[in-house]
């Protein structure tokens, strides 16, 4: 068994007996529990390095306990796994602070790709590029620590706010295009994951508004530009 524990929550019993026997064959040490109320119970007493969440579950549902995780960790992964297929469903569950989602049904072999993946992109060890600090106009921005600084105000930024941030810090000035930025941070360029993008370059343009020297622009058909 490797250091990774993993805090699973799926009401279906016959479903998360399964995940969590697949993942402690893949060396995953697994935690299953059957509604958000007793996974949340259990989150606060242990350390976890990634949680994978049902959203529709009973006593307390997937967004509600990722809202909650996110309260006392910006950093821990979180996947959701949802049977919904509409947008909306979707893209609440990034603003809830989601980092990916699987839709049921689904290939355990797909599942075990996607938490590679995103342990890959949430590794402190220098993803994109060794650089760790960027000055953004007034701003401090220090990609280890997640922060970015401005006189006294200080925002903690999740990982794949980081991340984003940090792709356009490295091609500030320069066209950051769509499709290479969803490839790099969400592995996938497909509809839902571009307009989770979206939401969170709309979340970036709100922390560096107190700077009007900063500007994070749309290039149609293009991508985007960090203009300092």
């Amino acid at each position: 068994m490797n250091d990774l524990k993993v805090l699973l929550a799926e009401d279906d019993e016959n479903l998360g007996s399964l995940l969590k026997e697949y993942l402690i064959a893949k060396k995953y040490d697994t935690d299953w529990f059957p509604n958000g109320e007793i996974a949340y119970k259990n989150y606060v007493k242990r350390h976890y390095d990634l949680c994978i969440l049902d959203i529709m579950m009973p006593v307390k549902d997937g967004y509600t306990l990722a809202k909650e995780i996110r309260m006392t960790n910006n950093e821990i992964p979180i996947i959701f796994l949802t049977a919904k297929s509409q947008k909306n469903d979707i893209l609440e569950g990034f603003k809830a602070g989601c980092d990916d989602y699987i839709s049921k049904p689904f290939s355990m072999e797909e599942l075990l790709y996607r938490i590679e993946a995103i342990l890959r992109r949430t590794s402190r060890h220098g993803k994109f590029n060794p650089q760790k600090e960027f000055q953004i106009g007034r701003y401090h921005f220090d990609t280890e620590k997640q922060l970015l600084t401005l006189d006294d105000k200080t925002y903690k930024l999740t990982t794949k706010e980081t991340d984003l941030l940090k792709l356009l810090c490295l091609n500030k000035n320069t066209v950051l295009e769509r499709n290479f930025t969803l490839k790099t941070i969400w592995i996938d360029d497909n509809y839902f994951n571009a307009r989770s993008m979206d939401v969170y370059i709309a979340k970036l343009r709100k922390y560096l508004k107190d700077d009007p020297s900063v500007e994070i622009i749309n290039i149609h058909g293009k991508g985007f530009k960090l203009l300092d």
